[in-house]
């Protein structure tokens, strides 16, 4: 039988350097050395938890999980290694599975923070709020000097309405850790705070640092643009915007081509013949509502009207569509080749996974991620009586709001104005030609018609949807239920008609933007003949 090693032994000097080298953030040089080392004894499992660690920071979270899952294999007990595999599922937006490690770990560790604080960010995942509050707060009474854990506490708060709390607990996060751009931009994005002088004094103060690392600068940055648009400053605003979107941009990489091609071979996809031929296939299940388009497109005011009706639950932007996606073998072009029984399926999994987040026993649901609009073929063909709306805004209110919008997770197009405004082309493309091969089965709300004029807009959409009127979508700001997006205290508060001006400021810096969306700017709302 091998000899496993464990964490119990010393280190020897390969393995040692591999260390520093991963906490030094020298993946390149550590990667080499720990696959050397694995060479000469396969069955060390700290040095297989060190290359999943190393995968995990590139992305690579399948591989990750796969050699966690090896290390655990080999030594069962490897708590370490059990504590980066719960990370790893819950970055794969698998939080049930997250929680079995969790409770396990914490069964043997019970007073660690970092397995409760990660415990309860997956049950806020999973709707379970009130446990997650209740977790965060026994973990601050035990340990009340935890800037991250203060800030995550103050993310759920703002996410079940208790806005109040939220801020009192992310200034504790800022009173413990000055520097810690992520409290300053969660106060900023709140979107209802406005930073005293003393408030731009300690960010600017903070952002001049010379030891603050890069997350804490973007993030001030995009603080500290917020603070200074506040104050009718649009010239420092735009700086920081700029320079918060700067450094996220060259951390994410991002390709527009990719979309482009992806769009393209969508649009090769999706034509009438191809629905035609497939048509009543598919989960025929009504259950679900999807909004999507693009993000800072009004899409949360809809949620929030919608899951004000008696029949409609709200829920969040659910991970599952893309997730089968990724399953679909040489997307989008092998839609082609799923069956019908294939397609009924993956409608039926699709209502599964959904489920987990189901909690009223309503009739509907809505899945609001935005990103989906480029699967809106694929959800016709699994789902084909799922409703589906498009939310739409005049595109450069839109795109500058994305701009100045920093993201916890996804939409790495928006850290670049030719990236936006090429990435809202593609999304107007792509939904024109649904439009054409799919006539009237997408519903559109035109976010300034809906702002002007929201009881005919809400009236008019309750219609669209076959669902009979109720006065409790006219004052939506008054239904309490979490909502988790940037957008979260403003539908808390009746329609405000004023923001889509926000950009007019800005208009000398967003040539790069007006450049890249081209004619969709004067033909908005509708789009421009592509093609």
């Amino acid at each position: 039988m091998a000899t496993v090693t464990t964490q119990s032994h010393a280190y020897p000097p390969m393995l040692l350097d591999a260390a520093i080298a991963l906490h030094d953030g020298q993946l390149h040089i550590a990667e080499p050395l720990l696959k050397g080392y694995l060479k000469q004894d396969p069955f060390d499992a700290r040095a297989i938890r060190m290359l999943a660690e190393l995968a995990g920071r590139i992305g690579r979270n399948q591989d990750a999980e796969n050699l966690l899952r090896r290390a655990l294999e080999l030594a069962p007990a490897f708590t370490a290694a059990r504590a980066n595999l719960a990370l790893v599922l819950y970055r794969q937006n698998r939080a049930p599975e997250a929680l079995v490690e969790l409770d396990e770990l914490l069964a043997t560790e019970p007073d660690h923070i970092g397995h409760a604080n990660l415990k309860a960010a997956a049950l806020g995942r999973l709707g379970g709020f009130d446990a997650a509050i209740t977790l965060y707060e026994r973990v601050l009474a035990a340990a009340p000097d935890q800037p991250r854990v203060w800030m995550s506490y103050g993310h759920m708060l703002k996410t079940v309405g208790r806005q109040a709390d939220g801020v009192d607990a992310y200034r504790r996060a800022i009173a413990a850790e000055p520097t810690l751009g992520e409290a300053w931009w969660s106060l900023a994005n709140l979107k209802t705070v406005r930073f005293t002088d003393a408030d731009l004094t300690a960010m600017a103060a903070a952002r001049a640092g010379t030891d603050l690392v890069e997350d804490d600068a973007l993030h001030l940055d995009f603080a500290l643009g917020k603070a200074y648009e506040d104050r009718g400053d649009a010239d420092i605003a735009f700086a920081h915007y700029a320079a918060g979107n700067a450094m996220r941009r060259a951390q994410l990489g991002y390709d527009p081509q990719l979309l482009t091609d992806m769009v393209d071979a969508m649009i090769a996809v999706a034509t009438p013949d191809f629905f035609a031929a497939r048509a009543g296939w598919g989960c025929r299940a009504p259950d679900a509502i999807f909004i999507l388009g693009m993000p800072r497109a009004g899409s949360t005011l809809i949620e929030q009207i919608l899951s004000s009706h008696s029949q409609v639950e709200g829920t969040t932007e659910l991970p599952d569509l893309p997730a089968m996606v990724r399953r679909v073998s040489g997307y989008p072009a092998g839609l082609a080749a799923l069956t019908a029984e294939d397609a009924a399926a993956l409608g039926e999994e699709y209502l599964r996974r959904a489920a987990v987040q189901r909690r009223s026993g309503r009739p509907f649901f809505i899945d609001k991620l935005p990103n989906n609009w480029l699967h809106v073929a694929m959800i016709r063909l699994i789902l084909p009586h799922a409703r589906i709306i498009d939310a739409r805004r005049d595109p450069r209110a839109c795109c500058f709001s994305n701009f100045k919008q920093h993201f916890a997770r996804g939409q790495a197009f928006s850290y670049g104005l030719d990236d936006m405004g090429r990435y809202y082309r593609d999304y107007v493309r792509l939904m024109a030609h649904l439009d054409h091969v799919l006539p009237g089965q997408v519903i559109r709300v035109i976010h300034e018609e809906l702002v002007d004029a929201p009881e005919a807009g809400i009236r008019a959409l309750l219609d669209r949807l076959d669902l009979p009127f109720e006065p409790a979508c006219l004052s939506f700001h008054e239904t309490e239920r979490a909502v988790r997006t940037a957008s979260s205290e403003q539908v808390r508060q009746p329609i405000f008609r004023g923001g889509d001006a926000a950009w007019r400021p800005f208009a000398p810096h967003l040539g790069p933007l007006e450049a890249a969306l081209g004619d969709v700017v004067d033909h908005y709302p509708l789009a421009p003949r592509f093609g």
